[in-house]
């Protein structure tokens, strides 16, 4: 299970450029649920991973992670903890590097490193079986360096390295934004069918409200810093496209109500 508890983080604090990027955020993602955060540009999605993931140190709040405070852990102590699939297709692998010497390093993820030989016989079978499932014929490319594939191969294979040790919580930072639809539908496919399979907590950043209705069983909506809408249960399986859409527009209504009464009370008390 994650717990998120009161998260804050501002950046370039005290300076014209300050953005409070996260504002006291609270949740809770129980084990085996798949949940998705959309929300505009600057709503804090994306920073709410990468404070997951470690790639800042929050300025207040706490994280838990499998009911261990992990929130002064390093972005490389939690990668034994997390899998993480990137928006760039080119992220997360080595393309010099074979596919199945990338896979054998996701195998390894977090372990100690020995002089033995990696590829084994018996290890290029495990390998081939699991890349036979992606149904994408790579199976006879395993010698091919990674780099040489699309990006949707490329971010098939991602996906299965991340999720190859069953980790405690997979993160996807729109990992489907930077491919064409036709890959971005296979990519989605594959990561509903192996989530449900491994049966794994996952929370995806997406803009695509397509995939926020069809893949997760739980919608996290932000909007500057703070989570705003909460879709889970029967309330999730009821909403289209259009009551996202709605609720957005509700939101930067309000918002614009909040700021015209401020308004009017300074003109008021001047």
């Amino acid at each position: 299970m994650l717990r998120i508890e009161a998260l804050s983080k501002t950046f370039f604090p005290n300076t014209p450029n300050e953005v409070r990027a996260l504002r006291k955020v609270s949740l809770e993602i129980d084990e085996g649920s798949f949940a998705a955060i959309i929300g505009t540009n600057g709503s804090g999605k994306s920073t709410l991973l990468n404070a997951v993931a470690g790639t800042f140190k929050p300025d207040r709040g706490r994280i838990f992670l499998d009911d261990r405070d992990i929130t002064r852990w390093p972005e490389f102590r939690r990668a034994a903890l997390i899998g993480r699939v990137f928006q760039n297709p080119f992220a997360g692998s080595a393309a010099e590097m074979s596919i199945a010497e990338n896979i054998v390093l996701a195998m390894h993820r977090g372990q100690r490193r020995t002089l033995a030989p990696a590829v084994t016989r018996k290890v290029r079978q495990a390998i081939a079986d699991k890349v036979s499932a992606l149904k994408m014929g790579l199976e006879e490319r395993l010698d091919n360096p990674i780099g040489s594939l699309s990006g949707g191969q490329r971010q098939a294979l991602t996906l299965l390295m991340a999720t190859w040790l069953r980790p405690k919580l997979l993160l996807l930072d729109e990992h489907t934004a930077a491919l064409d639809p036709k890959s971005a539908a296979k990519v989605a496919e594959l990561t509903k069918q192996i989530i449900d399979q491994e049966k794994l907590t996952a929370l995806m950043v997406t803009h695509s409200m397509q995939q926020a209705v069809d893949l997760p069983d739980r919608i996290v909506m932000m909007h500057r810093g703070q989570i705003v809408e909460d879709y889970r249960a029967d309330m999730k399986r009821r909403v289209r496209i259009p009551d996202l859409i709605a609720a957005f527009d509700r939101v930067q209504k309000r918002e614009l109500f909040d700021e015209s009464v401020a308004n009017l009370l300074v003109e008021q008390y001047r």
